[in-house]
């Protein structure tokens, strides 16, 4: 992977709400897709929705992946993050990063996940199956 491309600091970005820097992380022509609630973003809109989203939030990535299909094939990344703000709310996010054609420098397309981080619904928890794994509240 190039120098161009962190995972680190592009999530900082969108964490921090930096509109300057997250755009410096994509194609013009990027789409962003948040399947979860079926929307398709540009560029603008989708730092738009984050940086308009309600709240201050941290975050950190927790994992991330490099799938290289060779020369003849887009370069592609998988991320998974956790964020939290101050009042106790948590959402986790995988995502997906096509690179198109460049060497990991600009997003030509990213495919979001977003869901909360909560407890197991009743009906499993009636099951007694499952255990924690994290220390962490929802």
């Amino acid at each position: 992977m190039s120098a161009e491309f962190n995972i680190h600091d592009f999530f900082d970005a969108v964490v921090t709400k930096n509109a300057h820097k997250l755009r410096s992380y994509f194609e013009p022509d990027a789409e962003i897709f948040w399947s979860n609630t079926n929307e398709r973003f540009t560029v603008d809109e989708y730092i738009r929705a984050i940086c308009e989203y309600p709240g201050e939030w941290n975050g950190r990535v927790e994992r991330f992946d490099v799938i290289d299909g060779g020369p003849w094939k887009d370069k592609k990344m998988v991320f998974a993050a956790r964020v939290w703000n101050a009042e106790g709310a948590a959402a986790r996010t995988v995502s997906f990063i096509d690179f198109g054609d460049t060497e990991f420098e600009l997003i030509q397309m990213l495919d979001e996940y977003w869901s909360d981080i909560c407890e197991p619904p009743a009906w499993r928890k009636d099951m007694g199956i499952g255990k924690r794994y994290k220390n962490e509240k929802p």
